[in-house]
């Protein structure tokens, strides 16, 4: 497992948080309890499948999988502090639930799905050249 450390701009308004980077091997350790799907993002840097985790000794885990192209298997897997998995599905649910329908169609606002996907990006660049 790899750990590092991911800044955000500062108009992004989020903390640096601390990514750990898993394996094939760590993250069938992290899911030998069962996993839960929660939700998925499709990006124009991968999709993303974000879900929870119960190793065997009920450790939960907070982990998002990153697909890219036709892949089949998983890009990579990053495991998140809860603090930091909250802030992803809470955007996730603002657009999704509570989106101003009132909103032109154009597109000009900055949506919280949009934001979602720019720490994404964020976080896939600085991931990029670990292996884990």
């Amino acid at each position: 497992m790899n750990s590092f450390i991911v800044s955000f701009h500062q108009e992004d308004n989020v903390d640096t948080m601390q990514v750990q980077k898993l394996n094939e091997e760590e993250f069938n350790k992290a899911a030998s309890g069962g996993t839960r799907r929660l939700f998925e993002l499709d990006t124009n840097i991968g999709f993303f499948i974000f879900l929870d985790a119960e190793d065997e000794d009920g450790v939960i885990s907070y982990l998002v999988l990153q697909y890219e192209g036709d892949n089949e298997d998983a890009t990579a897997c990053y495991s998140f502090e809860l603090k930091d998995f909250y802030e992803f599905m809470a955007l996730f649910m603002q657009d999704v639930y509570f989106q101003d329908e009132s909103e032109t169609e154009e597109g000009d606002e900055y949506s919280p799905i949009q934001h979602l996907g720019h720490l994404l990006y964020h976080i896939a660049s600085e991931g990029n050249d670990l292996k884990a």
